[in-house]
């Protein structure tokens, strides 16, 4: 299948577009086509993902099923994936028509809407996935907290709307430094193309400010103690679904950042770093695991 990535990628936009339709068409009571449109979407998605995966040739140490053109001002749009984004965009293919089932009852008011935002995620986190280019990434990764921050704020709990803000916010913010770092890493290097600045030697005096500054946004999006505090909220809040997508996907993208950016990238401020992530994540499990013992609910 050619431009197999951009048809798993951009497929569910497809079943937007089809739910907008069904709405103009309905004069507003699309919900039930709402609904089969979302979970055909999904499960065609799941589909070719599936394909895509049996393609995959396990053996090349490279990245596969590359595109890649040339927008403008040296921008471009380049994916791929590799072994590890793969399974990614699987698991990704694979919860989201679970989503579509779990959400079919449950989901009353502003239905459309709802799936609409779901398909429009599936897109988004997808891309992070599958972008190879530096901003094409930052597009997908920040804009995968619009359609999040609207399913926890519309059709969350009683205090949806303070777990969506701070959702938001802390999740933002802590991208505000990684934004930077890219536009230097950018200027100096000549490229935006992630295989190429993971072949480039960034000087040992620039590493660890690179790494800081995709620190302060993949900790966060993980999160990692102390940048955690927006989680239990925004998991209490949203719904079912979105409590499904967000410990399944959403929170994997931290994870994901650090092996596609701090480790290839900037290897000696890692070496560097080990041990402050070592303790942090160590903090982590005494913390919690002090605060779940005396939990009484």
């Amino acid at each position: 299948m050619p431009n197999i990535l951009s048809v798993v990628t951009f497929l569910p936009l497809v079943g937007a577009g089809l739910i907008l339709l069904a709405r103009l068409l309905n004069k507003g009571g699309a919900d039930g086509a709402a609904r089969w449109i979302a979970l055909i979407a999904t499960t065609a998605v799941l589909a070719v993902s599936a394909v895509l995966v049996m393609q995959f040739k396990p053996e090349l140490a490279t990245y596969q099923f590359v595109e890649r053109y040339v927008w403008f001002a040296g921008a471009q749009y380049h994916m791929g994936v590799d072994g590890i984004s793969i399974l990614f965009v699987l698991l990704t293919a694979f919860l989201m028509p679970i989503c579509i089932l779990a959400s079919w009852t449950t989901i009353k008011d502003r239905v459309v809407d709802y799936m609409i935002a779901f398909l429009v995620l599936e897109t988004l986190v997808i891309g992070v996935f599958t972008s190879l280019d530096l901003f094409l990434f930052y597009i997908f990764f920040e804009g995968t907290l619009v359609p999040m921050f609207i399913i926890i704020g519309v059709w969350g709990g009683a205090n949806r709307i303070y777990a969506s803000y701070k959702f938001f916010l802390y999740t933002l913010l802590g991208s505000v430094l990684m934004l930077l770092a890219m536009l230097w890493m950018a200027a100096e290097t000549g490229t935006t193309s992630i295989p190429a600045l993971k072949d480039y030697a960034f000087s040992p005096a620039a590493q660890p400010l690179l790494w800081l500054a995709f620190f302060s946004s993949f900790a966060v999006k993980m999160p990692m103690w102390p940048v955690h505090t927006w989680l239990p909220d925004a998991h209490v809040q949203a719904p079912t679904a979105g409590s499904v997508i967000l410990a399944g996907i959403l929170l994997k993208l931290g994870g994901y950042g650090f092996l596609l950016f701090n480790l290839p990238m900037f290897p000696q401020a890692s070496q560097t770093f080990a041990p402050l992530v070592f303790t942090l994540s160590v903090i982590a499990i005494v913390y919690t695991s002090l605060v779940a013992f005396r939990q009484t609910d």
